[in-house]
């Protein structure tokens, strides 16, 4: 790896069509959290680089073509990106590992997952009508409901899965016809600088697609608030994401809020009636909670289990949990990186510390491996945790914690596993078992979260919505809403033989 003294910073703001440093000309070193040593260096923007930015964007689409482009063009490109997406899957999924930690495997999925976004909304707007007609009640008018861009979109996307967030926002308002400026996150920037190197070799125009890297505190901030921005849309921690609606509310712009979750993954005793079935449930339990070392907005943080296989289950989970390999991300055969900085690692241990100190028993894990070649002392490892005895006043099950903990509260009754499972001020997902096709549905029906998984836990589909109730946010991504986020409607009224009213005698 090599020392920081012999990187060099490359031009990481985009801005109409040209690469460039900083105005300020600050950079920032970009960390592996394998082993906290730097083998990237960005340019760290400010407000000055955020206002050309959009001023770039704001001219491509004041003047340029992209919002006057036909659907089938849009959707021609979008469809040209998404094959560079798989021509250079490779080097964007080790880059994804090294940004973000996650396993190289993980890397790779996400980058499919980016091109099936790209393919989506390619045949989403391709396949639409031009307009809805709408019923006037006379031969004599033409009505037709029509749907424009809504303009410049400023996105602001977190560092868990820095490419497929971006793509979740970027495929859609380009399907739309927008222009928009990313924000990735200071700490994992590579991938979307990346993916925009793509929009132009694709064929973009130039102004579109714009991005600045730099901090929360001053791109993202300037973003929110910017005047000519006409759409925040915001992915990340509820704290964050207040700043971000409160900053854009005196330009009264369209807002998309996805704010994280605490969800809870119910387990019925007979799910577990067989081995088969036993088996299956600990198995996806281990993936709902440590998946990306539990970096995920959805992971099943909360395992909610019928008391009456609390004992033997959680006995089998914390089992396997220990033999989770840990390590770099990039090595063959492990399972689990390390988290993604030194504050995120210090703020999973504080959780945990908190939940001991509250009641929780610790059954596996609770703190940092022992060092090894495939887990250098730097890096920022932390042993996969359950926590067995939770309960709702608990911070740990309360906050969102993204890190590799799994809490275990236990109920006795299908009221009572609705209720806990309800009991939060987040609404993103969760996930009933149950062999009982009668109580999956009832339970599914009454769970208040965006989305419910039955039997399963963490798939998702491009052409169904994302998002969630409660404090998890405001708007959808992904399916038909997700392209209805970047688009304004417009009511078109034609008479066809106009006569004078006569209202007033004149």
């Amino acid at each position: 790896m090599a020392d920081s003294t012999e990187l060099r910073a490359r031009d990481t703001i985009h801005a109409g069509g040209a690469w460039r440093a900083a105005v300020s000309g600050a950079t920032r070193e970009i960390l592996d959290p394998a082993d906290a040593l730097p083998f990237a260096v960005v340019a760290e923007g400010d407000e000055k680089d955020v206002d050309l930015a959009v001023a770039a964007a704001r001219q491509a689409f004041d003047e340029g073509p992209w919002p006057r482009t036909s659907a089938a063009e849009r959707a021609a490109l979008l469809r040209r990106v998404a094959e560079l997406l798989v021509r250079d899957r490779e080097e964007l999924g080790l880059l994804e590992s090294r940004d973000a930690g996650k396993t190289l495997e993980e890397g790779r999925v996400d980058i499919d997952c980016v091109a099936d976004a790209f393919r989506y909304f390619a045949d989403l707007v391709a396949a639409e009508a031009p307009g809805r007609v709408v019923d006037a009640g006379s031969p004599d008018v033409h009505s037709v409901v029509v749907h424009e861009p809504v303009g410049v979109c400023a996105m602001i996307t977190p560092w868990n899965y820095p490419l497929l967030q971006a793509s979740w926002k970027i495929a859609p308002a380009l399907a739309a016809g927008n222009t928009f400026v990313v924000k990735p996150s200071e700490i994992t920037p590579m991938t979307t600088v990346a993916l925009i190197e793509l929009l132009v070799e694709a064929g973009l125009p130039t102004g579109v697609a714009n991005v600045v890297t730099g901090p929360g505190h001053t791109v993202g901030a300037r973003l929110a608030e910017h005047p000519d921005v006409d759409l925040v849309s915001f992915t990340g921690g509820l704290a964050s994401g207040t700043k971000v609606a409160q900053a854009a509310a005196p330009g009264v712009k369209k807002v998309a809020l996805e704010l994280g979750g605490k969800n809870p993954n119910v387990v019925f005793a007979d799910a577990c009636a067989t081995a088969e079935g036993f088996d299956t449930a600990v198995d996806q339990a281990l993936n709902a909670a440590f998946i990306h070392s539990g970096q995920v907005c959805s992971a099943g943080a909360r395992l909610i289990v019928e008391e009456s296989v609390r004992d033997r289950f959680v006995a089998e989970l914390a089992r396997r949990a220990e033999r989770i390999r840990l390590g770099r991300g990039t090595e063959e055969g492990v399972e689990c990186g390390p988290l993604v900085s030194e504050q995120q690692r210090a703020k999973v241990e504080a959780y945990v510390e908190s939940a001991l100190a509250e009641g929780a028993v610790l059954r596996c894990g609770g703190k940092r491996p022992e060092p090894s070649a495939e887990r250098p002392e730097a890096g920022y490892f932390y042993e996969p945790t359950v926590l067995d005895r939770c309960h709702r006043e608990m911070r740990v099950v309360r906050e969102e914690v993204f890190g590799p903990v799994l809490t275990v509260e236990t109920f006795r009754t299908e009221d009572e596993a609705v209720a806990l499972a309800n009991d939060t001020e987040y609404g993103l997902a969760g996930a009933v078992w149950t062999a009982d096709a009668g109580r999956a549905r009832r339970v599914a029906g009454r769970l208040r979260h965006g989305t419910v998984w039955i039997n399963d836990f963490h798939p998702y589909l491009p052409q169904a919505e994302w998002g969630g109730f409660g404090k998890s946010g405001v708007g959808r991504e992904l399916g038909p809403a997700g392209l209805a986020e970047y688009r304004e409607t417009k009511h078109v009224y034609q008479n066809l033989a106009p006569k004078p009213v006569r209202w007033f005698a004149g």
